[in-house]
Protein backbone atom coordinates (compact mmCIF):
# COMPACT_ATOMS: atom_id res chain seq x y z
CA UNK A 1 0.00 0.00 0.00
CA UNK A 2 1.10 3.06 -0.74
CA UNK A 3 0.27 6.09 1.02
CA UNK A 4 1.49 9.54 1.92
CA UNK A 5 0.03 12.62 4.56
CA UNK A 6 -0.76 15.64 2.24
CA UNK A 7 -1.51 18.23 4.54
CA UNK A 8 -2.37 18.34 8.61
CA UNK A 9 -4.15 21.68 9.41
CA UNK A 10 -6.39 22.83 12.91
CA UNK A 11 -9.51 23.53 11.52
CA UNK A 12 -11.44 24.31 14.56
CA UNK A 13 -11.36 24.29 18.39
CA UNK A 14 -14.44 23.17 20.67
CA UNK A 15 -14.53 22.60 24.84
CA UNK A 16 -11.09 21.50 24.77
CA UNK A 17 -11.26 19.87 21.56
CA UNK A 18 -9.19 19.91 18.68
CA UNK A 19 -10.13 19.26 14.96
CA UNK A 20 -7.52 18.20 12.50
CA UNK A 21 -7.81 17.78 9.15
CA UNK A 22 -5.73 15.29 7.65
CA UNK A 23 -5.30 13.79 3.39
CA UNK A 24 -4.02 11.05 2.82
CA UNK A 25 -2.98 9.89 -0.84
CA UNK A 26 -3.75 6.55 -2.14
CA UNK A 27 -3.32 5.12 -5.49
CA UNK A 28 -6.91 4.44 -6.60
CA UNK A 29 -7.85 1.05 -7.90
CA UNK A 30 -11.76 2.35 -7.95
CA UNK A 31 -12.91 1.44 -11.80
CA UNK A 32 -13.68 5.10 -12.32
CA UNK A 33 -10.25 6.36 -11.28
CA UNK A 34 -7.61 3.24 -11.60
CA UNK A 35 -4.26 4.13 -11.11
CA UNK A 36 -5.04 7.74 -10.53
CA UNK A 37 -4.32 9.66 -7.09
CA UNK A 38 -7.00 10.12 -4.48
CA UNK A 39 -7.39 11.70 -1.83
CA UNK A 40 -8.37 10.89 1.46
CA UNK A 41 -10.46 12.49 3.87
CA UNK A 42 -9.59 11.96 7.31
CA UNK A 43 -10.97 14.34 10.35
CA UNK A 44 -9.37 13.88 13.75
CA UNK A 45 -11.32 15.20 17.00
CA UNK A 46 -8.97 14.77 20.15
CA UNK A 47 -8.50 16.35 23.11
CA UNK A 48 -5.79 19.13 23.22
CA UNK A 49 -2.47 17.56 23.94
CA UNK A 50 -3.67 13.79 23.34
CA UNK A 51 -3.00 12.74 20.19
CA UNK A 52 0.19 14.64 19.54
CA UNK A 53 2.46 13.17 22.23
CA UNK A 54 3.98 10.70 19.86
CA UNK A 55 3.75 7.80 22.66
CA UNK A 56 2.44 4.57 22.06
CA UNK A 57 -1.43 4.54 23.11
CA UNK A 58 -2.80 0.92 22.71
CA UNK A 59 -5.95 0.84 22.37
CA UNK A 60 -6.70 4.28 22.09
CA UNK A 61 -7.25 5.30 18.48
CA UNK A 62 -10.59 4.39 16.84
CA UNK A 63 -11.17 5.26 12.89
CA UNK A 64 -15.10 5.70 11.98
CA UNK A 65 -16.46 3.88 8.70
CA UNK A 66 -19.28 5.88 6.84
CA UNK A 67 -22.19 3.78 5.26
CA UNK A 68 -23.45 4.14 1.65
CA UNK A 69 -24.98 7.63 1.29
CA UNK A 70 -23.66 10.21 4.36
CA UNK A 71 -19.94 10.99 4.66
CA UNK A 72 -18.15 10.51 7.76
CA UNK A 73 -17.91 13.61 9.01
CA UNK A 74 -21.59 14.73 8.93
CA UNK A 75 -22.60 11.27 10.57
CA UNK A 76 -19.63 10.94 13.05
CA UNK A 77 -19.45 14.54 14.30
CA UNK A 78 -22.99 16.42 14.48
CA UNK A 79 -22.55 19.61 14.93
CA UNK A 80 -25.70 19.42 17.28
CA UNK A 81 -25.19 19.91 20.93
CA UNK A 82 -24.07 16.61 22.38
CA UNK A 83 -24.68 14.88 19.15
CA UNK A 84 -21.16 14.37 17.83
CA UNK A 85 -20.00 10.30 18.14
CA UNK A 86 -16.69 11.16 17.66
CA UNK A 87 -16.51 14.12 20.21
CA UNK A 88 -18.11 11.81 22.80
CA UNK A 89 -15.34 9.35 22.46
CA UNK A 90 -12.35 11.67 22.91
CA UNK A 91 -13.67 13.57 25.99
CA UNK A 92 -13.38 10.18 27.26
CA UNK A 93 -9.49 10.34 26.11
CA UNK A 94 -9.53 8.59 22.67
CA UNK A 95 -7.32 9.63 19.34
CA UNK A 96 -10.61 9.83 17.06
CA UNK A 97 -10.96 10.19 13.36
CA UNK A 98 -13.13 9.59 10.42
CA UNK A 99 -12.62 8.98 6.88
CA UNK A 100 -14.52 9.78 3.91
CA UNK A 101 -13.97 6.65 1.06
CA UNK A 102 -13.05 7.70 -2.59
CA UNK A 103 -16.69 9.71 -4.20
CA UNK A 104 -18.00 10.88 -0.50
CA UNK A 105 -17.59 14.12 1.07
CA UNK A 106 -14.52 16.08 0.98
CA UNK A 107 -12.13 13.17 -0.64
CA UNK A 108 -11.89 13.03 -3.89
CA UNK A 109 -14.63 12.35 -6.02
CA UNK A 110 -14.50 10.74 -9.87
CA UNK A 111 -15.46 13.00 -12.24
CA UNK A 112 -18.02 11.10 -13.87
CA UNK A 113 -20.11 11.74 -10.76
CA UNK A 114 -20.20 15.15 -12.01
CA UNK A 115 -22.44 14.21 -15.09
CA UNK A 116 -25.81 14.66 -14.75
CA UNK A 117 -26.19 11.78 -17.58
CA UNK A 118 -24.92 9.34 -15.48
CA UNK A 119 -27.92 9.22 -12.63
CA UNK A 120 -31.54 7.49 -13.21
CA UNK A 121 -34.24 8.97 -16.21
CA UNK A 122 -36.18 9.44 -13.10
CA UNK A 123 -33.52 11.45 -10.72
CA UNK A 124 -32.35 13.50 -14.16
CA UNK A 125 -36.30 14.44 -14.79
CA UNK A 126 -36.99 15.69 -11.10
CA UNK A 127 -33.60 17.16 -10.72
CA UNK A 128 -33.21 19.49 -14.36
CA UNK A 129 -36.46 18.73 -16.01
CA UNK A 130 -34.80 16.54 -18.71
CA UNK A 131 -33.00 13.58 -19.47
CA UNK A 132 -30.12 12.53 -21.55
CA UNK A 133 -27.90 9.41 -22.29
CA UNK A 134 -25.04 8.35 -19.43
CA UNK A 135 -21.64 8.66 -20.55
CA UNK A 136 -20.18 6.28 -18.09
CA UNK A 137 -21.76 2.83 -16.87
CA UNK A 138 -19.28 1.29 -15.58
CA UNK A 139 -18.74 0.98 -11.56
CA UNK A 140 -17.96 3.77 -9.79
CA UNK A 141 -16.09 2.41 -6.60
CA UNK A 142 -15.76 -1.43 -5.70
CA UNK A 143 -15.49 -3.51 -2.37
CA UNK A 144 -12.27 -3.80 -2.95
CA UNK A 145 -11.31 0.19 -3.78
CA UNK A 146 -13.21 0.63 -0.33
CA UNK A 147 -11.26 -2.13 1.59
CA UNK A 148 -7.84 -0.26 -0.28
CA UNK A 149 -9.02 3.06 1.06
CA UNK A 150 -9.40 1.85 4.80
CA UNK A 151 -5.89 -0.06 4.18
CA UNK A 152 -4.12 3.36 3.42
CA UNK A 153 -5.75 5.50 6.25
CA UNK A 154 -5.05 2.48 8.72
CA UNK A 155 -1.25 2.46 8.25
CA UNK A 156 -1.55 6.09 7.88
CA UNK A 157 -2.80 6.00 11.93
CA UNK A 158 -0.73 3.73 12.65
CA UNK A 159 2.49 5.19 11.38
CA UNK A 160 1.64 8.54 12.88
CA UNK A 161 0.27 7.59 15.69
CA UNK A 162 2.77 5.07 16.62
CA UNK A 163 0.13 2.16 17.45
CA UNK A 164 0.17 -1.50 16.32
CA UNK A 165 -3.62 -1.81 16.15
CA UNK A 166 -6.69 0.61 15.67
CA UNK A 167 -10.39 0.20 16.57
CA UNK A 168 -12.98 0.70 13.71
CA UNK A 169 -16.88 1.85 13.99
CA UNK A 170 -18.80 1.30 10.80
CA UNK A 171 -22.51 2.18 10.05
CA UNK A 172 -24.69 0.56 7.70
CA UNK A 173 -22.62 -0.22 4.72
CA UNK A 174 -19.61 0.70 6.81
CA UNK A 175 -20.32 -2.61 8.33
CA UNK A 176 -19.10 -4.85 5.52
CA UNK A 177 -16.29 -2.15 4.60
CA UNK A 178 -15.05 -1.90 7.99
CA UNK A 179 -16.30 -5.57 8.95
CA UNK A 180 -14.50 -7.14 5.61
CA UNK A 181 -11.29 -5.31 6.18
CA UNK A 182 -11.02 -6.24 9.74
CA UNK A 183 -11.41 -10.31 8.62
CA UNK A 184 -8.40 -9.73 5.95
CA UNK A 185 -6.21 -7.27 8.48
CA UNK A 186 -7.26 -9.14 11.77
CA UNK A 187 -3.72 -8.18 13.60
CA UNK A 188 -4.46 -4.39 12.88
CA UNK A 189 -7.58 -4.01 14.40
CA UNK A 190 -8.38 -4.15 18.36
CA UNK A 191 -12.28 -4.00 18.27
CA UNK A 192 -14.87 -3.57 16.07
CA UNK A 193 -17.88 -1.76 16.94
CA UNK A 194 -21.33 -1.87 14.28
CA UNK A 195 -24.02 0.20 14.15
CA UNK A 196 -26.86 -1.46 11.92
CA UNK A 197 -24.29 -2.93 9.38
CA UNK A 198 -25.48 -4.27 5.99
CA UNK A 199 -24.82 -8.24 6.36
CA UNK A 200 -25.90 -11.01 3.98
CA UNK A 201 -24.90 -14.46 4.99
CA UNK A 202 -25.11 -15.16 1.44
CA UNK A 203 -23.07 -12.50 0.41
CA UNK A 204 -20.95 -13.32 -3.09
CA UNK A 205 -17.54 -13.88 -3.00
CA UNK A 206 -17.05 -12.20 -5.69
CA UNK A 207 -17.21 -8.65 -7.01
CA UNK A 208 -21.05 -7.24 -7.95
CA UNK A 209 -22.10 -7.69 -11.67
CA UNK A 210 -22.11 -4.86 -14.12
CA UNK A 211 -25.60 -3.85 -14.48
CA UNK A 212 -25.29 -0.63 -17.10
CA UNK A 213 -27.73 1.06 -14.87
CA UNK A 214 -26.80 4.58 -12.99
CA UNK A 215 -23.42 4.37 -11.00
CA UNK A 216 -24.58 7.21 -8.36
CA UNK A 217 -26.76 8.41 -6.39
CA UNK A 218 -28.64 11.20 -5.05
CA UNK A 219 -30.67 11.91 -1.74
CA UNK A 220 -32.48 14.98 -1.44
CA UNK A 221 -34.19 16.72 1.90
CA UNK A 222 -37.75 15.06 1.07
CA UNK A 223 -35.59 11.51 0.71
CA UNK A 224 -34.13 12.07 4.11
CA UNK A 225 -37.02 12.73 5.69
CA UNK A 226 -39.02 10.38 3.88
CA UNK A 227 -37.18 7.22 4.92
CA UNK A 228 -36.48 8.41 8.18
CA UNK A 229 -39.88 9.15 9.16
CA UNK A 230 -41.27 5.53 8.18
CA UNK A 231 -39.04 4.44 10.66
CA UNK A 232 -40.44 6.79 13.62
CA UNK A 233 -42.55 5.10 15.95
CA UNK A 234 -41.86 6.67 19.42
CA UNK A 235 -42.79 10.31 21.09
CA UNK A 236 -39.94 12.78 20.38
CA UNK A 237 -37.48 10.04 18.59
CA UNK A 238 -36.28 12.97 16.68
CA UNK A 239 -35.60 16.31 17.84
CA UNK A 240 -36.76 18.30 14.18
CA UNK A 241 -33.32 20.83 14.90
CA UNK A 242 -31.18 17.49 15.20
CA UNK A 243 -32.30 16.62 11.76
CA UNK A 244 -31.99 20.40 10.58
CA UNK A 245 -28.15 20.56 11.72
CA UNK A 246 -27.86 17.04 10.02
CA UNK A 247 -29.21 17.79 6.61
CA UNK A 248 -27.42 21.67 6.50
CA UNK A 249 -24.09 19.48 6.53
CA UNK A 250 -25.26 17.11 4.36
CA UNK A 251 -25.42 20.01 1.80
CA UNK A 252 -22.25 21.07 2.84
CA UNK A 253 -20.45 18.32 2.32
CA UNK A 254 -21.20 18.24 -1.26
CA UNK A 255 -20.89 21.66 -2.60
CA UNK A 256 -21.67 20.49 -6.56
CA UNK A 257 -24.76 18.51 -5.31
CA UNK A 258 -25.89 21.43 -3.29
CA UNK A 259 -26.55 23.45 -6.57
CA UNK A 260 -28.49 20.23 -8.37
CA UNK A 261 -32.61 20.70 -7.98
CA UNK A 262 -33.24 22.62 -4.60
CA UNK A 263 -30.30 20.24 -3.39
CA UNK A 264 -29.15 16.69 -2.78
CA UNK A 265 -26.01 14.95 -1.69
CA UNK A 266 -23.85 12.41 -4.51
CA UNK A 267 -22.80 9.34 -3.62
CA UNK A 268 -21.69 5.95 -5.58
CA UNK A 269 -24.05 3.09 -5.96
CA UNK A 270 -22.34 1.38 -2.99
CA UNK A 271 -21.43 -2.63 -3.49
CA UNK A 272 -20.88 -5.79 -1.44
CA UNK A 273 -19.19 -8.62 -1.48
CA UNK A 274 -17.59 -11.28 0.42
CA UNK A 275 -18.63 -10.29 4.24
CA UNK A 276 -20.30 -13.66 4.57
CA UNK A 277 -20.83 -16.41 7.18
CA UNK A 278 -18.41 -18.57 5.91
CA UNK A 279 -15.91 -14.87 6.39
CA UNK A 280 -17.45 -13.76 9.91
CA UNK A 281 -17.61 -17.69 11.73
CA UNK A 282 -13.54 -17.36 10.78
CA UNK A 283 -13.38 -13.79 12.96
CA UNK A 284 -12.11 -13.55 16.52
CA UNK A 285 -12.04 -9.34 17.09
CA UNK A 286 -14.25 -8.54 20.07
CA UNK A 287 -17.14 -7.17 18.45
CA UNK A 288 -20.16 -5.21 19.29
CA UNK A 289 -22.92 -5.47 17.06
CA UNK A 290 -26.09 -2.59 17.27
CA UNK A 291 -29.52 -3.48 16.06
CA UNK A 292 -32.08 -0.26 16.48
CA UNK A 293 -35.17 -2.18 16.96
CA UNK A 294 -37.25 0.10 14.44
CA UNK A 295 -34.65 -0.02 11.39
CA UNK A 296 -36.27 -0.67 8.14
CA UNK A 297 -32.81 -0.66 6.33
CA UNK A 298 -30.97 -2.90 8.48
CA UNK A 299 -33.09 -5.55 10.06
CA UNK A 300 -32.79 -6.14 13.25
CA UNK A 301 -33.00 -9.86 12.55
CA UNK A 302 -30.25 -9.66 10.04
CA UNK A 303 -27.63 -7.91 12.58
CA UNK A 304 -28.95 -10.60 15.50
CA UNK A 305 -27.96 -13.38 12.43
CA UNK A 306 -24.70 -11.24 12.00
CA UNK A 307 -24.59 -11.87 15.94
CA UNK A 308 -25.06 -15.79 15.61
CA UNK A 309 -22.69 -16.52 12.67
CA UNK A 310 -19.28 -14.24 14.31
CA UNK A 311 -16.93 -16.31 15.65
CA UNK A 312 -15.42 -14.30 18.44
CA UNK A 313 -16.09 -15.52 21.79
CA UNK A 314 -16.43 -11.69 22.88
CA UNK A 315 -19.55 -10.58 21.00
CA UNK A 316 -22.37 -8.28 22.16
CA UNK A 317 -25.48 -7.66 20.68
CA UNK A 318 -26.68 -4.35 21.66
CA UNK A 319 -30.78 -4.14 21.26
CA UNK A 320 -31.96 -0.34 20.80
CA UNK A 321 -34.95 0.36 21.65
CA UNK A 322 -36.88 3.68 20.02
CA UNK A 323 -34.10 3.78 17.20
CA UNK A 324 -34.17 3.68 13.52
CA UNK A 325 -31.14 3.77 10.83
CA UNK A 326 -30.08 6.93 12.05
CA UNK A 327 -29.97 6.19 15.61
CA UNK A 328 -26.86 8.10 16.16
CA UNK A 329 -28.98 11.32 15.52
CA UNK A 330 -31.86 10.20 17.69
CA UNK A 331 -32.70 10.81 21.42
CA UNK A 332 -31.12 7.34 22.54
CA UNK A 333 -28.05 8.82 21.31
CA UNK A 334 -26.40 9.05 24.42
CA UNK A 335 -27.05 5.10 25.20
CA UNK A 336 -25.04 3.90 21.81
CA UNK A 337 -22.24 6.75 22.71
CA UNK A 338 -22.13 5.20 26.70
CA UNK A 339 -22.20 1.58 25.36
CA UNK A 340 -19.24 2.21 22.18
CA UNK A 341 -17.09 3.65 25.30
CA UNK A 342 -17.62 1.09 27.61
CA UNK A 343 -16.79 -1.65 24.66
CA UNK A 344 -13.70 0.17 24.14
CA UNK A 345 -12.80 0.67 27.89
CA UNK A 346 -12.96 -3.08 28.66
CA UNK A 347 -14.74 -4.93 25.81
CA UNK A 348 -18.41 -5.19 28.16
CA UNK A 349 -21.92 -3.60 27.98
CA UNK A 350 -24.00 -4.01 30.91
CA UNK A 351 -21.41 -5.98 32.55
CA UNK A 352 -21.22 -8.53 29.73
CA UNK A 353 -18.55 -9.42 27.36
CA UNK A 354 -21.13 -11.63 25.19
CA UNK A 355 -24.95 -12.53 24.98
CA UNK A 356 -27.74 -9.91 24.09
CA UNK A 357 -28.21 -6.05 26.57
CA UNK A 358 -31.41 -3.66 25.73
CA UNK A 359 -31.30 -0.47 26.22
CA UNK A 360 -33.94 2.14 25.25
CA UNK A 361 -37.15 1.14 26.09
Amino acid sequence: MKFAILALGVCAWSQQLLRVDHYVRVKSVAPSMNGQTAQIYVREVVLDGTGLRGDDRPDRVVLFVHGAGTPAEVAFDAQYKDYSWMAYLAKAGYDVFSMDMEGYGRSTRPTVMNDPCNLTKEQQLSLFGKDCAPSYTERVTTADSDWHDIDGVVEHLRKIRGVSKVSLIGWSQGGPRSGGYASQHPASISKLILLAPAYSMAASAGGAPRTGGPIFNTQSRADLDANWDRQIGCPDQVDPAARESVWRDMLASDPVGATWGTGVRRAPNATSRGWNKEVVSKMRIPALFVAPALDKQALPANVRQLHTDYGAPEKILLDLGCASHNALWERNHLLLFQASLTFLNDGTVGGKKDGVVSLGY
